[in-house]
């Protein structure tokens, strides 16, 4: 009672109960007695205090058991007497109403604040967190729910920093400075204020609060603020805080105001008081119990005294309540708005509210935020949007060392140690990593493409990481292991990181925590390649595709047709035998691939065809002969074997590296262990390959790509690669699992990769290579049907289309003998037919020698006939109908021939002599 703490309590409770009762307080049929007893400030003085009003007063509750360790020692008296024990103020996890039915907790679980904690630590991406707490239940009790909230956001906790409720200044300093020690910088203090404020004032002393650090504190600080002396909270400039959210209302402010009246002048010697959560926690605690007694009803029966001896103690001799259960059901079910909010217990405790996120500066705090179950961080309560935790929700924050800046949240300290970097020691491919030894100096170098990497990348890190580079090696100076031990030794705490030519597969995954991989990645096969003499007597062919052959020699008799059905009625050139213009169909299509035809094109859509089909032809030429071209002048070079499938059916032996994860591949890809052979340098590799597998040597290699690229830097007149390539994720940089470093490394390697740096060390590893990429002359060159479909469907698609425009012509011209229903199908058919066949002298090309042509055909008929007649009367035209002149009726038959029918028969329908008429149809 003589603390801050007490005295605020106390007056709450009582202003409670006086304001319950002034309020038409005659309707009620029950009052409350306050019996006040003080707990000296430790959980004996709070047992006897408890103990006396049990057996002496036989009270029906009590209220206020102030520390967590109090209320788990009297809270077991209440359940033996039956009697409700309520706190306002004993938040530890470790009891609760489930163990203990008569404990009703006014307050919230501390376990409630570890996920507003986690969501701080999540927004920022912090990845290890140091608790700072007090040794005892109230301190202990939330650490196991802290570690399991950090756990679902994958940080860690590395060290756990327990501080005694007794340390003094010198171990308070001497904590601080081992933490100090440490690289993490993110810190979540969980204490009472008497230990909290040494502790703030001791970390400003020594240099923790300056840029930086973080320090978070749960609500046992941030609740009582308003308390700590001045100086205690400027100390803790840039500090986080989380505490219950308590809904500023009207009710709330006149309550402070009189609240600050009534303390002044019960405490005159206390100034600047402020009214915290837990005095309107202690308010709205009395008043339940005082709404819960009246509607229970009880009536302050006596207690039933127990049946004990006369030499009894204390703990036997106080009796149990009659009252008791039906008061702890009435507690339970009361609900109604209080000064904190709403008030509604649920299994035995005040369910836990949003929760304001607040930040130290100067003398005062700033609200930042707010965390809510539904909508995770928020800056304002009324958000509707989803769940977030991003840092932009946040208001502008102030951190340790008046800065804006974000913490990393942990740094390579000055005085800790260098990184130990595991390297491979190896005997080929040196190029990757070297290790040697100076005699003179008695030290050792690392050099190699990937220790450049490894070096460009910390460069480019925004801090500072001392390291230094320790072969994995024997005594003998040979390598200690293979790579999947060298990883090992980081989860054994032997190495803090390995650098060297190590790829990032899953099973390694598990001990360690690989970065972002800075080499192409997959492991293919390499094969020697030698010269392809066979017979090249049909290579003509193979510039296309069977496909493609088949399809342009369709497409040329398609189109010599087409235009032979264009041609034939207008020109004299398409006209002729059967058998000759069959020849002609062939003759024309295929000339015009080398564009060598000599007969004229008259008809207009003959011509439009030609023009589509003549670029075709152009394209489909120009593409043959660069094919071949390149099929006749490219070296013939062929890999000794095709596939994997073939090494597989012909037991050939394989080469890998030892030490690598590739012979474990080889495995489940079904290669006996017998026939794979390990080779350590690329010259040894050479050598196996040049033999080959009947001579002992080996007939492929399976490595991953930078060695491949290596070795075809050097030898790509030689070997070449074949096969798919099996997917990997290249070279990376192990660390241990949940390293920090590892997203700043990433991002670096990033960085580097995308950069001019990547290209120059490579240059200077590996050189510039003179060898093209034999891969893709190993490949087929035949051109494909699927390149050029495009060109085909467009000139079948002219063609057609004239095609279409001269059959509709055509049967629109003879539509009368279409019509004509005294023919049959057949005769109509035969009729078009032979109008098709008969020349077109509507055409211009006809025109100008028709006359000639009917002069000189019809004196031919003259003389054959041997008429007495020297000359015919009239000449008819060609187009004439009806009967011959009078002179020639004394023949019976006279036959007229129009030019380009030259020894044809008339048939029926076309030239028929009718009773000694010619009629013309």
């Amino acid at each position: 009672m003589d603390e801050w703490f007490g005295k605020m309590g106390l007056s709450c409770i009582s202003m409670a109960l006086s304001d319950f009762y002034s309020f038409d307080g005659s309707n009620y049929n029950t009052r409350l007695v306050l019996h006040a007893r003080d707990s000296k400030r430790d959980v004996v003085g709070a047992a006897a205090a408890a103990l006396d009003l049990l057996k002496n007063v036989e009270v029906e509750a009590i209220i206020g058991p102030f520390s967590s360790m109090q209320a788990d020692f009297i809270i077991n008296l209440g359940q033996k007497s039956q009697v409700p024990i309520i706190s306002f103020s004993a938040t530890s996890p470790s009891i609760s109403s489930a163990r203990n039915q008569y404990f009703v907790r006014t307050t919230h679980n501390d376990s409630s604040q570890v996920k507003p904690i986690s969501s701080i630590i999540q927004s920022f991406g912090w990845r290890q967190i140091v608790p700072i707490y007090i040794e005892n239940q109230f301190g202990e009790g939330i650490i196991s729910f802290l570690a399991d909230a950090l756990e679902e956001i994958n940080t860690r906790i590395p060290y756990r920093s327990v501080i005694s409720e007794f340390a003094t200044s010198d171990l308070i300093r001497s904590e601080l400075l081992k933490l100090m020690s440490m690289q993490t910088r993110v810190f979540i203090v969980h204490m009472p204020i008497s230990l909290g404020s040494k502790l703030f004032a001791m970390a400003k002393e020594i240099g923790m609060m300056s840029e930086g650090f973080v320090w978070i504190v749960t609500d046992a600080m941030a609740n009582q603020l308003n308390s700590m002396n001045v100086s205690v909270i400027e100390s803790m400039e840039g500090v986080i805080g989380v505490k219950p959210y308590a809904p500023k209302s009207k009710k709330v402010e006149d309550f402070t105001q009189r609240w600050k009246m009534k303390f002044r002048k019960e405490n005159p010697t206390i100034v600047d008081v402020e009214l915290d959560i837990y005095g309107l926690w202690a308010y709205d605690s009395a008043t339940a119990l005082a709404m819960a007694v009246e509607k229970s009803r009880i009536n302050g029966a006596f207690f039933r005294k127990p049946n004990v001896s006369g030499n009894a103690t204390d703990l036997e001799a106080f009796g149990v309540s009659r009252d008791g259960p039906k008061l702890l059901k009435a507690i339970l079910n009361t609900t109604f708005k209080g000064l904190s909010g709403d008030f509604q217990l649920v299994d035995g405790q005040l369910q836990s509210p949003p929760y304001q996120i607040i930040n130290v500066i100067g003398n005062g705090a700033k609200e930042i935020g707010f965390w809510t179950r539904e909508h995770g961080i928020v800056r304002k309560l009324n958000s509707r949007r989803g769940y977030s935790v991003s840092k932009d929700n946040f208001r502008s924050i102030i951190w340790p060392g008046d800065t804006t800046s974000v913490p990393k949240g942990w740094v390579i300290p000055t005085n800790g140690k260098k990184l130990k970097i595991g390297v491979p020691v190896k005997d080929g491919f040196t190029e990757f990593v070297k290790v040697t030894r100076d005699v003179t100096t008695n030290t050792t170098i690392v050099t190699g493409y990937c220790i450049d990497v490894f070096d460009a990348v910390m460069e480019a890190l925004p801090y500072y990481v001392p390291y230094e580079y320790v072969p994995f090696a024997a005594p003998n100076g040979k390598s200690a292991g293979d790579y999947n031990e060298l990883v090992y030794q980081v989860f054994l705490g032997n190495f803090d990181v390995v650098v060297g030519d190590t790829t990032i597969v899953s099973n390694r995954s598990q001990f360690v925590d690989f970065t972002l991989p800075y080499t192409e990645s997959g492991v293919t096969m390499m094969v020697p390649i030698k010269d392809d003499d066979r017979d090249n007597t049909w290579v003509f062919l193979k510039p296309l595709t069977w496909e493609l052959w088949l399809t342009s020699f369709c497409s040329f008799v398609f189109i010599g047709f087409v235009i032979w059905l264009l041609e034939h009625r207008v020109n004299e050139d398409f006209r002729g035998p059967f058998w000759h213009q069959v020849g002609m169909i062939f003759w024309f299509s295929f000339s015009t691939m080398v564009f060598a035809q000599k007969e004229r094109i008259v008809s207009n859509l003959a011509r439009f065809v030609l023009i589509i089909w003549f670029l075709v032809v152009l394209i489909l030429t120009s593409s043959y002969t660069a094919s071949l071209t390149s099929m006749l002048t490219v070296e013939k070079l062929q890999p000794t074997v095709k596939d994997v499938k073939e090494l597989l059916n012909s037991k050939d032996y394989v080469g890998y590296q030892p030490g690598s994860f590739v012979v474990g591949l080889l495995r489940k890809m079904n290669f006996d262990e017998d026939r794979l052979k390990a080779y350590n340098t690329p010259e040894e590799c050479v050598e196996l390959l040049a033999k080959g597998s009947s001579n002992g040597g080996i007939a492929a290699v399976f490595d991953e790509i930078p060695y491949v690229k290596l070795f075809l830097a050097n030898y790509c007149l030689k070997f070449t690669t074949i096969g798919p390539t099996y997917k990997t994720d290249g070279f990376g940089f192990a660390f241990p699992i949940g390293s920090p470093l590892v997203p700043d490394v990433s991002r670096a390697v990033l960085n580097v990769t995308e950069g001019e740096k990547m290209v120059q060390i490579e240059r200077a590893w590996f050189g510039e290579s003179t060898c093209s990429d034999l891969s893709s002359s190993l490949s087929s060159n035949s051109l494909g049907l699927d390149s050029f479909w495009g060109l085909f469907v467009v000139a079948v698609i002219a063609a057609v289309l004239a095609l279409v425009i001269f059959l509709t012509k055509f049967l629109h011209e003879h539509w009368h003998i279409i019509r004509r229903s005294d023919l049959s199908l057949r005769e109509r058919s035969r009729i078009l037919a032979s109008k098709f066949d008969t020349k077109d002298y509507s055409c211009h090309t006809f025109k100008k020698s028709e006359l000639r042509d009917v002069l000189a055909d019809s004196t031919h008929d003259l003389d054959c006939s041997r008429s007495p007649q020297g000359n015919l009367s009239s000449l008819p035209s060609p187009r004439t109908t009806g009967p011959p002149s009078p002179s020639n009726s004394s023949h019976t038959e006279q036959m007229i021939h129009f030019p380009g029918e030259e020894g044809a028969s008339p048939s029926r329908g076309e030239n028929e002599t009718i009773n000694g008429q010619v009629e013309m149809v």
